[in-house]
């Protein structure tokens, strides 16, 4: 009796490891799916995801049933990512047309989405469910896409387990060797606001910005570098 019991609580246990699994990997299939019709060269094409948002709500709906553990941490990330830059994408088509999405009061702080079992904010997202758990993961910053010029560009894929921290490292190698993005000028550097807002983030363990950069940078910077902030542009990243 007791080893049936055993099994059927077995099975039981993989019906529903199963059932989840099948959950997210078909979340970030369709993600994949969304991203690579609808974004190209780091722009969204907002326009057309308004006149047929079935496929972006069908996306937020799922993600609203899917739970997923920080013990499972690719996973985890993954979603969260992936669901911030589609979080961010609804943001803009529920208030399209938009030049901006801080023409919208309150995009990143107020508007709420019921994802995962959590009425969430963008900012909590990024902040209580990313950053606060994994506070080591800088490279956080060059995947989630704000909907500004300013921020990395949005890629045309989705955020997977298997392939994360590859797919965090490549981003993080994009942006900090992209001359737009870390603008040097003798021995002057540029950098985004993002250093700037998130400081903390990039210089943990006594590392200055300039180490953290160098990090993934091809050509470095001289370590007395005098690093400024340039203003951050906030203009949509729509494609045209």
């Amino acid at each position: 009796m007791k080893s049936r019991i055993a099994l059927q609580a077995f099975f039981m246990i993989t019906m529903v490891h199963l059932g989840f699994a099948q959950t997210t990997d078909s979340f970030f299939e369709k993600t994949n799916m969304f991203l690579n019709t609808y974004v190209k060269d780091g722009k969204v094409a907002y326009a057309a995801i308004k006149s047929n948002a079935a496929d972006l709500n069908e996306l937020v709906a799922m993600a609203e049933s899917i739970s997923v553990s920080k013990s499972d941490a690719n996973t985890y990330q993954a979603f969260w990512i992936n669901v911030y830059n589609l979080a961010v994408i609804k943001g803009i088509v529920d208030n399209y047309p938009l030049k901006s999405p801080l023409d919208k009061a309150g995009f990143f702080d107020k508007i709420k989405y019921n994802i995962g079992g959590e009425n969430i904010t963008l900012n909590d997202i990024e902040n209580k469910l990313l950053r606060a758990n994994f506070p080591e993961e800088a490279r956080f910053h060059f995947v989630l896409v704000c909907a500004g010029l300013g921020c990395p560009p949005i890629i045309n894929k989705a955020y997977l387990p298997d392939t994360l921290d590859a797919q965090l490292q490549k981003q993080t190698e994009l942006s900090l060797n992209n001359p737009n993005f870390i603008r040097l000028k003798g021995k002057k550097v540029g950098v985004s606001q993002i250093f700037e807002w998130y400081k903390g983030d990039f210089t943990q363990g006594g590392k200055s910005l300039v180490d953290f950069i160098n990090r993934y940078r091809k050509e470095k910077i001289e370590d007395k570098a005098k690093v400024t902030y340039y203003p951050y542009d906030w203009t949509l990243n729509e494609t045209k």
